[in-house]
């Protein structure tokens, strides 16, 4: 008498994509120079807005360069999860370009799990960056005042959002050739995506022909529902607009839609790059 033994396919990509992912994280200690790169930028960011133009970028409403501290670092914190991108797109890139996806192609592996353990790995890595910016931000003034629970889900938010973007890099990372391209492709439209938003100045503030753009933004809304979870300043130009009324609503969405468009494409991309 037979058996057959049948695998369950969503256990089986969830169990590669652990392994994976663990693969990732091992390489952090052994590579210290990474983690130190990954957080002196949003650390040089925290500084320069908070000491150089803190008393420049006035808050309507909200007097003084504290009030610029608190407002500040909710844009600091998702300008850093969205950078999450370079990570995946980078990683995904070198690990092509060394023909290490054609080794995995070669084992008994879930697609879906090979790119979700890359996600994953990264993700973890910008838990500890997040947790240094926290620190960071104590040190230069931030606090929360709606509690440790909303705090919590203000967190949550930025994970959430830092996992929606490695998709993005994800697919940025299996579409070019190399590691060095997918550094530039990864960055050069977040810069703009993140200057033309409410992270670092108050959408008050811009030309008027730029507020609705910068409102409806993902990284504002991002932005806009973490500042309302800490109880951090958080003028708009449109108070009785969505954006304004139902910031977590709305991040919560952006972060959906961005997951469930660019993670289908990250594993179908996949699919092509390692078909020969």
């Amino acid at each position: 008498m037979s058996t057959t033994t049948r695998v369950n396919p969503v256990g089986r990509a969830l169990s590669d994509a652990g392994v994976l992912a663990w693969r990732s994280l091992k390489r952090i200690p052994r590579t210290p120079d990474m983690l130190i790169y990954a957080t002196i930028q949003p650390i040089m960011f925290v500084l320069l807005f908070a000491y150089v133009f803190g008393n420049a970028i006035p808050i309507p409403g909200f007097p003084g360069a504290r009030a610029y501290r608190e407002f500040l670092m909710s844009g600091i914190f998702a300008q850093t999860m969205a950078f999450a991108v370079a990570s995946a797109s980078v990683g995904l890139a070198d690990d092509m370009s060394k023909g290490l996806i054609d080794r995995f192609r070669s084992l008994p592996m879930a697609r879906s799990g090979v790119i979700a353990g890359r996600v994953i790995g990264d993700l973890v890595f910008n838990a500890f960056v997040m947790v240094v910016m926290v620190i960071c931000g104590f040190i230069v003034g931030w606090r929360w005042h709606n509690g440790f629970a909303q705090a919590l889900a203000a967190f949550a938010i930025l994970l959430l959002f830092a996992f929606a973007m490695l998709w993005v890099g994800a697919l940025i990372g299996l579409s070019v050739g190399s590691a060095e391209v997918a550094a530039s492709a990864g960055l050069i439209w977040l810069f703009p995506l993140t200057f033309l938003s409410n992270a670092f100045v108050p959408t008050p503030n811009l030309p008027s022909g730029l507020q609705p753009v910068a409102e409806w933004n993902p990284i504002s809304a991002i932005v806009a529902a973490c500042r309302h979870l800490f109880g951090n300043p958080s003028p708009f130009a449109s108070p009785t607009g969505f954006p304004a009324q139902h910031p977590v609503l709305l991040s919560l969405l952006w972060c959906l839609v961005i997951i469930a468009v660019f993670a289908p494409l990250a594993v179908r991309k996949y699919r092509h790059a390692t078909t020969r």
